[in-house]
């Protein structure tokens, strides 16, 4: 990858499986993540998650859009300074609740359950642990918690171009999405630096693509089948890659990123 860019958009899911927030700039730090980026999730009842977990899991012990896809037909919005978390379904808020208290923790486990339609007395675990976060690479260790996700969007307009389809880039749930650079040439700098509207990062593992992508966002269905899609056209199914802060800065939209 060579050239010059910029950043097109910036994200934040502050609870693994639900919505994208859309940012206009990002204050980060040198080996972590974007801030209150999938720092609650959902736990599955009968996994390996229990309160006070110090260690990464995989997706798996988690609710999430992998293998829960009607957690994407909400809209939901977590405020960071409050902990209020709202949803919508078709533009009427179906839930207003304060993860900040037991009472409002107790009814987003039982507003959760109904969603994801699970039997009677069987309820998620609401999972929060300070410090840490519930990416899908926190299972490969604490520094890879705090890996950034970006996204170029010359990538998926090729997908889009090659196979005849619409791709929305918002399937691939990335911090970061970058355009002007090359079509996949994001893949070919792992372990090289460059700057990223001004902080400097790392690329440090390509990412590889689960079933999460075939979800419509904001539909709740499986309506694409982006990870076959990916590998029938190109023999791989990478899209994107994960970068590591190494200075400090503030990431704006519109930002020059120069490789």
């Amino acid at each position: 990858m060579s050239g010059r860019g910029s950043v097109a958009a910036l994200f934040v899911h502050p609870v693994k499986g639900l919505s994208a927030q859309s940012l206009n700039r990002v204050a980060l730090r040198p080996g972590r993540g974007v801030p209150n980026d999938r720092v609650f999730a959902f736990a599955r009842p009968d996994g390996r998650y229990r309160p006070g977990t110090r260690v990464g899991l995989p997706k798996q012990e988690f609710f999430a859009l992998v293998s829960d896809h009607r957690l994407a037909g909400l809209d939901t919005h977590l405020d960071p300074e409050t902990d209020v978390l709202t949803a919508r379904v078709a533009g009427h808020e179906v839930l207003e609740v304060d993860l900040g208290t037991e009472a409002g923790r107790e009814d987003a486990v039982r507003f959760f359950a109904r969603v994801l339609d699970l039997p009677a007395g069987v309820a998620p675990v609401l999972a929060r642990e300070p410090g840490r976060r519930f990416t899908d690479a926190a299972a490969a260790g604490d520094p890879a918690m705090h890996w950034v996700s970006m996204v170029n969007l010359a990538s998926v307009r090729d997908l889009e171009s090659r196979t005849g389809t619409v791709v929305d880039p918002a399937r691939f749930r990335a911090n970061v999405l970058v355009d002007g650079l090359p079509a996949w040439s994001e893949l070919d700098v792992i372990g090289q630096e460059f700057d990223l509207g001004g902080v400097r990062v790392r690329a440090v593992h390509r990412t590889k693509r689960c079933a999460a992508t075939e979800v419509g966002p904001g539909t709740g269905r499986r309506d694409l089948p982006v990870v076959s899609m990916i590998d029938r056209t190109y023999g791989h199914r990478f899209m994107g890659i994960y970068l590591e802060v190494l200075t400090a800065g503030v990431l704006e939209k519109g930002a020059e990123v120069i490789v």
